[in-house]
């Protein structure tokens, strides 16, 4: 059975916006293998929109980027959305209970799923359906954005911590 695993870049105050900060050379290096790893990606519209950049051919990518775009092509992704009516390649459309259709992927998948996107792992943080949460921790304060844990605040317990870079940690926790 595949586990689902939450994982994103957070500022210091709880927000999620990448588009304020981005990872160093380390950190994209471990997105990349953590990328190469996984068994698919879960999407809510929004960030898969933001991800579709990935898709595309930028001749001005260095290795590293070329090494994430191919980790990201190869794996399925699937779109949680009611507003899109098709998506890109190696992708589909979850549609219908969430619940159901995410508890079947869970099934019929071994492996880590990744969840991308704050609003759909709300939703499936009120399902009960995130197995692992991956806190990326950024020496930044916004103020302002979507937070990481955009609705329930589950009761969590830490299972690991470790220092990514000089100045991000990853905290790991699972649903107490």
């Amino acid at each position: 059975m595949a586990k689902l695993v939450f994982g994103m870049n957070q500022s210091l105050d709880g927000y999620v916006d990448h588009m304020e900060f981005a990872p160093s050379p380390t950190l994209f290096r471990h997105f990349i293998k953590e990328a190469e790893q996984q068994t698919g990606s879960l999407y809510g519209r929004r960030i898969y929109d933001i991800m579709r950049y990935w898709d595309d051919e930028h001749p001005e990518w260095d290795a590293d980027r070329c090494a994430f775009a191919a980790a990201w092509r190869k794996q399925p992704k699937w779109v949680v959305s009611r507003s899109l009516t098709s998506v890109g390649p190696n992708a589909r459309l979850v549609d219908g209970d969430l619940g159901a259709a995410v508890r079947k992927l869970k099934a019929e998948h071994v492996g880590e799923i990744e969840v991308a996107g704050p609003i759909l792992a709300h939703s499936l943080t009120e399902l009960g359906l995130i197995d692992e949460y991956r806190i990326y921790l950024h020496p930044v304060v916004l103020g302002q954005g979507n937070p990481y844990f955009a609705g329930p605040r589950p009761p969590l317990r830490l299972m690991s911590h470790d220092r990514i870079d000089e100045d991000v940690v990853r905290l790991v926790y699972v649903p107490a």
